[in-house]
């Protein structure tokens, strides 16, 4: 496929030049490792991470080393995913508004280099994960795989399935967490696999209803450019009934306060997906609907975190 270099021009019409050069250079960072999808993977990591040592009664100023090991790693082998998927999606992401400033797309960065370090990056990232346990890399090596190989390179361009491919790659990030501690066979880390995979799922069709003309011009065959907005708002609706029973596997492990505020913010999504089935204003509907499952994913690790911290468990 051929790679296109374009003039670095930003949506608002005003050429990069007018931001200071170190300036640009993160928010191009920012841009090509796509800073809340990155976070938003980060963060299940550490909390699988608190949460392992939280239930095998370890410390965690046992473990200052493997934590920033465990952290580095994870992130930089997520950053090498994304890399390379901004580097062969940028034919893509200069269709779509919402991905036109991504420096692949401006030609801020070559994508050559965009190409050597995604892989570079991966690898480096991956290296760091054997030195924490077998199992963690194992996961780190799965979740590259599902995005980059299963998700960027096959079936995004394909299926409409890519969603659910995505989602699985996502879901790796608490195993990989809690592995570097304990073998993730635990109720908790295997709880938090099946939250991360169904909550993407919600979560990426309210971006694709959002951008439902982005994607149509590019062409990606996401649900509701395939099937409509409304096929689209079911399939979110039945992902996000399928959150109610989480809140009840986890109350023995987590108790009776993270039920409710569970158990609170997945009927709260679930009655706001539900009022798309009836909205005029869908785009609008979809926003709300983004903002929350970021504040919903947010809410429900922090909780965790902050209820098996020492000062709330004790």
């Amino acid at each position: 496929m051929k790679k296109e270099q374009l003039s670095f021009q930003s949506s608002s019409g005003k050429t990069g030049d007018s931001i200071p050069g170190f300036s640009r250079f993160l928010i191009n960072i920012k841009h090509l490792l796509k800073g809340k999808v990155l976070a938003a993977n980060v963060l299940p990591v550490f909390t699988a991470f608190w949460l392992a040592l939280y239930f095998n009664n370890e410390k965690f100023s046992d473990h200052p080393g493997l934590f920033l090991l465990t952290m580095a790693g994870s992130t930089i082998v997520i950053s090498g995913a994304l890399m390379l998927n901004n580097w062969y999606e940028a034919d893509l992401d200069k269709k779509m508004d919402r991905t036109r400033q991504r420096p692949t797309v401006t030609g801020a960065f070559p994508l050559n280099s965009v190409l050597w370090a995604g892989i570079a990056t991966s690898a480096i990232g991956m290296i760091m994960m054997l030195f924490t346990t077998f199992e963690a890399f194992i996961y780190s090596f799965l979740g590259w795989f599902f995005y980059v190989v299963l998700y960027t390179f096959w079936s995004k361009r394909k299926y409409t399935i890519n969603t659910i491919i995505g989602s699985i790659s996502g879901a790796f990030t608490p195993l990989i967490g809690w592995a570097v501690i304990a073998p993730a066979d635990h109720i908790v880390p295997l709880t938090l696999f099946y939250v991360l995979f169904v909550w993407q799922v919600p979560h990426t069709l309210a971006i694709a209803i959002k951008r439902l003309e982005d994607y149509t011009r590019a062409g990606v065959p996401m649900l509701p450019v395939v099937s409509g907005v409304n096929t689209a708002i079911r399939q979110m609706l039945i992902y996000t009934i399928a959150l109610l029973p989480f809140p009840f596997v986890l109350i023995e492990s987590l108790g009776g306060i993270f039920f409710i505020i569970a158990i609170s913010m997945t009927i709260g999504w679930v009655i706001l997906v539900a009022a798309g089935l009836k909205k005029k204003d869908v785009h609008r509907w979809a926003q709300l609907n983004l903002r929350f499952s970021i504040i919903y994913l947010a809410v429900i690790c922090i909780a965790m975190i902050i209820l098996t911290s020492p000062i709330v468990a004790g």
